[in-house]
């Protein structure tokens, strides 16, 4: 049994406490000063302590960070960025074991210890892609844990062959199959549902669908998913990335979707893009449909832009909503932290006993500071051990 006593922390910004670490857990949190033995004492210095943030959707299989600049190329689409993708990543060793690795060392410095991630699986990388992120993860030690997701980011009908790929990466411990616009990729939204829900009923591992489809034809692609997810019991285990056409309907519609999406128990999760219509977050809470946060890629043959800091995210979320109250820029950080827990399969992810010791320090007043300002972290604890210390990677 090994002991850890994080003395003085103020988690949320509240009062200050002593938390005690037992085997990666958090065992005891009492006032500060209260604390006893432990094997390591960490000083806390009176900073504010949050949960470590979950990142609930990436892509840390493909991108090229830590590697000379790539310009950006090929058409601004989605079939556009497929295709240029497809012709250029043999070129900048994608996947690459030593450049997702950098990326992950990146989510531990700005505080993720969880990350839910999509890793490519198609004819030309095959599971791969897989085996990397699970390596690179390995060389850090459990600094952050892995949700993987098989994701046919080329097609799945289309390409005679994937379709056998994710039930093999099903079958090897992937959490979760991946989808991508069954319409406009497939062009046959049907046929990609039901072949990716049999595979996910009978091999009892979840789906997290990428939907970019706008308006009426992402919607009907809702109500698709939705009416599977009720008829196969999979309820709780589907998740819908992006899904742009859902701030985009009609009032009255997105009630009626939203009652529905909850009902089927699907998720959500959003990079909160800029341009993007705002989701109606505060229906979607009240008829129990989770939200979480994501980076999506990270300097690769998409984008050039991202750092792995989910407070950036966060940050984002917050001002295409237009949140201003205190309880509103909360809520956002509770996003990338305590409600980030169902994307990771955590029932209990917090600053709370029984909870793995997750933690992160930061020079803020309360939890709004944080957001707006985005500090440095100045201490990243995860599963007791310290990771960063001073904002300085130790791993």
């Amino acid at each position: 049994m090994t002991s850890v006593l994080l003395a003085d922390v103020r988690p949320w910004g509240g009062d200050a406490v002593d938390v005690t670490i037992v085997d990666g857990l958090i065992s005891e949190l009492s006032p500060a000063g209260s604390g006893g033995a432990a094997d390591e004492r960490i000083d806390g210095r009176g900073l504010l302590a949050l949960p470590g943030f979950v990142n609930a959707h990436a892509h840390v299989d493909k991108s090229w960070w830590g590697q000379k600049w790539v310009s950006y190329g090929g058409e601004p689409t989605t079939q556009g960025r497929i295709a240029h993708e497809r012709a250029e990543r043999d070129k900048y060793g994608i996947p690459s074991v030593d450049s997702t690795k950098a990326v992950l060392r990146e989510f531990v410095r700005h505080g993720t210890t969880a990350t839910r991630t999509h890793v490519d699986v198609d004819l030309g990388v095959g599971l791969r892609g897989i085996a990397g992120v699970l390596e690179a993860a390995d060389d850090l030690n459990g600094a952050v844990e892995i949700e993987l997701v098989a994701f046919p980011q080329d097609g799945v009908l289309r390409r005679p062959g994937v379709l056998e790929l994710l039930d093999k990466a099903a079958a090897e411990g992937a959490t979760s199959i991946g989808g991508l616009d069954p319409a406009t990729i497939d062009r046959d939204p049907v046929g990609q549902l039901d072949a990716l829900f049999e595979i996910a009923t009978r091999r009892d591992v979840g789906l997290d669908l990428h939907l970019h489809d706008h308006g009426d034809l992402g919607a009907f692609q809702y109500e698709l998913i939705a009416e599977r997810t009720i008829q196969a019991g999979l309820q709780g285990k589907v998740n819908v990335s992006h899904g742009f056409a859902l701030g985009e309907l009609p009032s009255a519609r997105r009630a009626d979707l939203v009652q529905l999406l909850g009902e089927a128990g699907i998720s959500w999760t959003t990079v909160a893009p800029p341009a993007s219509a705002p989701l109606p977050f505060r229906e979607m809470r009240a008829a129990g449909v989770p939200i979480g946060l994501g980076t999506d890629g990270i300097r690769d043959l998409w984008s050039p832009y991202g750092d792995g800091d989910l407070l950036q995210v966060a940050r984002g979320f917050a001002r295409l909503h237009g949140l201003r109250t205190d309880e509103d820029l909360t809520y956002a950080v509770e996003l990338a932290t305590t409600y980030g827990a169902p994307f990771v399969h955590r029932e209990n992810h917090g600053l709370t006993v029984g909870a793995r010791a997750d933690i992160v320090l930061l020079d803020a007043e309360n939890a709004p500071d944080v957001l707006v300002r985005a500090p440095r972290r100045e201490v990243v604890i995860a599963a007791g051990q310290v990771v960063v210390r001073d904002g300085e990677l130790q791993v």
